[in-house]
């Protein structure tokens, strides 16, 4: 299974994710960042694959089996400006199952979701991927 982890910024929400997702579920770990301090970090944190930027994020979505990342990688302009249009298309229109973390940096709400810590999110996603990797999704 090909799971794709797209973040920016410094990479703190993709490294978590990756330590968890490599710990607990047997999977192909794809870490794309939208800047090279974000790729690092998931590589740091154990990930099998790494790039870093526009180009990376679209080929990455097209054969991706899942995609986990911050809200805001569907939303143009968003991650303070670091998800481009065609980033936000390509995770978009990817038919890679989603598993998107409400962050309010990427000034998304979705109505009701309960507020969660950080660590509360990256859980709820990490137990999404292993339903879904179980077929209970």
């Amino acid at each position: 299974m090909k799971v794709v982890i797209i973040d920016g910024q410094g990479g703190s929400l993709g490294k978590t994710l990756t330590e968890k997702i490599k710990n607990r579920i047997n999977c192909e770990i794809y870490a794309i960042g939208t800047n090279s301090i974000a790729t690092a970090a998931m590589l740091k944190a154990g990930a099998h694959h790494g790039a870093t930027g526009e180009n990376p994020v679209v080929v990455a979505c097209r054969d991706a089996d899942v995609i986990v990342g911050p809200a805001g990688i569907i939303a143009a302009d968003s991650l303070l400006g670091e998800i481009t249009p065609r980033m936000a298309a390509a995770v978009a229109v990817s038919k890679a199952y989603k598993i998107l973390l409400p962050v309010a940096k990427c000034r998304i709400c979705v109505a009701g979701v309960p507020e969660m810590n950080f660590a509360e999110t990256i859980e709820a996603a990490v137990l999404q991927l292993e339903k879904l990797i179980k077929g209970e999704v």
